[in-house]
């Protein structure tokens, strides 16, 4: 990040190389909308060039700084979008009589992104960064500029918020033809 400040071209791109890939994952599912991860990850990753001297390295690690970028531009986007309905995390579902399992799968896949897409944002982003990007608490904690005990309680709310609303995926439906979910 040193050589990108000095406006090293290919020192970027080896950092592109190295965040690309886990950046836009992240931004996938905190948008729901592969059209906007990518479109957000580009600006994201302007961003970085275009102020690479406000880094800071012994403040914070450069991965922190470029997921508080992304996370803040994907919340900046949401708000301009209020009107964007839950449909946007719908999947196509395969609705062939006999492909019960696939349409279980879809169906549990779906209430899941939902669950997920409803946790308020600071409790979801929290929940994506730790379980589904692999960041510690410490380095989430640093993304979401909150104490380590702080994020801790926003994954306990999560994680208590999404037991209660997935607990039905576990039960067995009764008048569903498909199989039980498990």
């Amino acid at each position: 990040m040193a050589r990108v400040q000095q406006r090293d071209q290919e020192a970027f791109t080896r950092l592109l190389d190295r965040h690309l890939v886990g950046l836009q994952r992240f931004l996938r599912r905190f948008t729901g909308n592969p059209a906007d991860a990518d479109e957000l990850t580009q600006e994201a990753m302007l961003r970085i060039w275009s102020h690479a001297r406000r880094w800071q390295p012994d403040r914070v690690k450069f991965s922190t700084w470029l997921y508080r970028i992304a996370r803040n531009l994907a919340i900046d986007r949401h708000r301009q979008r209020r009107d964007t309905s839950s449909e946007a995390l719908e999947t196509i579902v395969d609705s062939t009589p006999d492909a019960f399992a696939q349409i279980d799968e879809e169906r549990r896949k779906r209430r899941t992104q939902m669950a997920v897409a409803a946790l308020p944002e600071r409790q979801r982003t929290a929940l994506m960064l730790c379980h589904f990007d692999g960041f510690s608490n410490q380095e989430a904690a640093a993304v979401l500029d909150v104490s380590v005990d702080a994020l801790e309680s926003l994954l306990a709310r999560a994680r208590r918020t999404l037991k209660i609303t997935l607990l039905p995926l576990l039960e067995p439906n009764e008048t569903s033809p498909c199989t039980t979910l498990q």
